[in-house]
């Protein structure tokens, strides 16, 4: 392996994007001696998620320790769930404790990747900038990175002001104004509470209410965080017991099971303990199992619907208007400025940079009836490129870092299997692919999540491209190594074998 050098013509390793993923396997590279990588970011900072999400109220619905990598340990969180400033204060300590930023290419926005076969390795266009080449690539843009407005009838025909939940205008003065938010997920519930303190009035628009829990945020003490910082095995053990916590969680949230009943009763009470009105009460309680939907954490959406100048809309959305929103059975309700907490464009179908592989195979147009890979990190006619928070990764009861800490140790592994052993290229074979995926699509359909409710879990077809069936230890297992006789592996200077191609289906 060579030594970094910025003006490489080729490099080992290229990450694009550097939010929580990009930053934890640049971190890996250099841990594992791998030095001439860089990370392409199409921002001007990192952070990714938590750089763009600064609305009011921002935080995260998993505890800190939990929320945070086991190589990179923060004996410093605040508070049991941290805010978004927080989390975004601890990657850029990442990037400095690691001396990461030198790696980094802000600005980098990547337009095409392109498989070089004579060459063995990839090639990236660059919107504005100098082409890449690198030998392995890993994706780290992550599936919530691309944010738009909701494809809602109507909506360019709006005057007044528009505001999406992770693009936020902190210019824009809500003091006194009328507000609608569109959407009841994780963002508005976190979103409301804030809004009602300054707004004159906020409608909240619901299509379906969704199970939610009380989220109980204490501050850590003062004695806690010296001890976590001189005793490090102290906080090891406190993530170690919120770790199998919520491993537990996943008995009554990923199947329907006897605990499944426990945790919508425990929703049910927190419903009836916040809301006194029969009413209200019956217009925010879930028609589908608990789990189905991502689990909502908050203490203080149910009290801010009750303030009197908030109020629940349950009437669909028939079109938006000049002045603002007509429901379906006809009643306009006007507006300074709607908050569309709508969520992300996740990729389970389509890529969100076009790919072009073995054979001139497009990866868009494979994964158009919904993503597949191989345990969510490689994908057959793409050798030496490796997702991060790929098909079927989503864990439902427990932090996105217990996935991707496994991901970025299995893709560091099955870089330095490439850089190593100066192979030409390492492709996952598509019958091992095939294989995988259809017992991740068996055991899928016993679980809640394709018990019939819809979700961004799902694509139109209700096909699941999103979450894993299983505990996030079954997870983590799977990722322990790389098992070499599953790849087809290609020394320099060897042509490759030449395979079959199986038919793709083009959108």
């Amino acid at each position: 392996m060579s030594e970094f050098d910025p003006r490489a013509g080729v490099l080992d390793a290229v990450i694009v994007g550097a939010g929580f993923a990009g930053i934890g396997t640049a971190i890996r590279l250099r841990n594992s001696k791998i030095e001439n990588f860089a990370i392409l970011e199409r921002g001007s900072a990192v952070g990714g998620t938590w750089r763009d999400n600064t609305y009011p109220g921002a935080a995260c619905d998993i505890p800190s320790r939990l929320y945070s990598y086991s190589f990179a340990p923060n004996p410093n969180w605040s508070h049991t769930y941290s805010g978004s400033g927080e989390i975004l204060d601890y990657i850029h300590t990442m990037v400095g404790e690691f001396d990461i930023e030198s790696r980094i290419r802000f600005g980098h926005n990547v337009v095409d990747i392109i498989w070089n076969e004579a060459a063995g390795h990839w090639h990236l266009s660059i919107d504005g900038c100098a082409d890449v080449r690198a030998r392995t690539v890993v994706m780290a843009s992550g599936p919530l990175a691309n944010a738009s407005l909701p494809n809602i009838r109507g909506i360019d025909t709006y005057e007044g002001h528009k505001i999406h939940s992770a693009r936020w205008d902190h210019d824009y003065d809500f003091e006194g104004k009328k507000i609608a938010v569109v959407g009841t997920g994780a963002s508005a519930v976190q979103i409301v509470p804030e809004l009602v303190k300054n707004a004159d009035t906020v409608k909240v628009f619901q299509r379906t209410p969704g199970w939610t829990l009380p989220r109980i945020n204490r501050k850590v003490q003062a004695g806690n965080k010296r001890r976590y910082a001189r005793y490090p095995q102290t906080q090891t053990l406190a993530r170690s017991l919120w770790f199998w916590g919520h491993e537990s969680v996943a008995l009554g949230v990923v199947w329907k099971t006897p605990l499944t009943r426990i945790v919508e009763l425990v929703g049910r009470a927190h419903l009836r303990q916040q809301v006194r009105d029969p009413w209200l009460r019956r217009q925010l309680t879930p028609r589908f199992r608990a789990g189905c939907k991502r689990l909502l954490m908050t203490s203080d959406y149910y009290p801010a619907l009750q303030k009197p100048n908030c109020t629940l809309v349950t009437w669909p959305i028939a079109t938006l208007s000049p002045k603002g929103i007509r429901t379906v059975e006809g009643v306009e309700h006007q507006f300074d400025a709607i908050v569309f907490a709508t969520g992300f464009d996740v990729s389970n179908t389509g890529t969100p940079i076009p790919i072009t592989g073995r054979d001139s195979r497009v990866l868009a147009d494979e994964w158009s009836a919904g993503a597949k890979a191989y345990k969510s990190i490689a994908v057959s006619g793409y050798p030496n490129m490796y997702f991060t928070f790929g098909p079927n990764s989503g864990p439902g009861h427990s932090s996105a870092l217990v996935y991707m800490e496994a991901q970025i140790d299995y893709i560091v592994e099955a870089i330095s299997l490439v850089l190593d052993g100066d192979l030409h290229s390492a492709d996952v074979r598509q019958d091992v692919q095939d294989a995988y995926n259809e017992e991740l699509q068996r055991k899928l359909a016993k679980t809640t999540w394709n018990s019939g409710c819809s979700s961004w879990y799902l694509t139109e077809d209700g096909f699941n491209a999103t979450m894993f069936p299983g505990f996030a230890t079954q997870y983590v297992n799977q990722l322990r190594s790389v098992e070499q006789k599953d790849f087809t592996i290609v020394p320099r200077g060897v042509e490759r074998p030449r395979e079959p191609l199986r038919a793709v289906a083009h959108s």
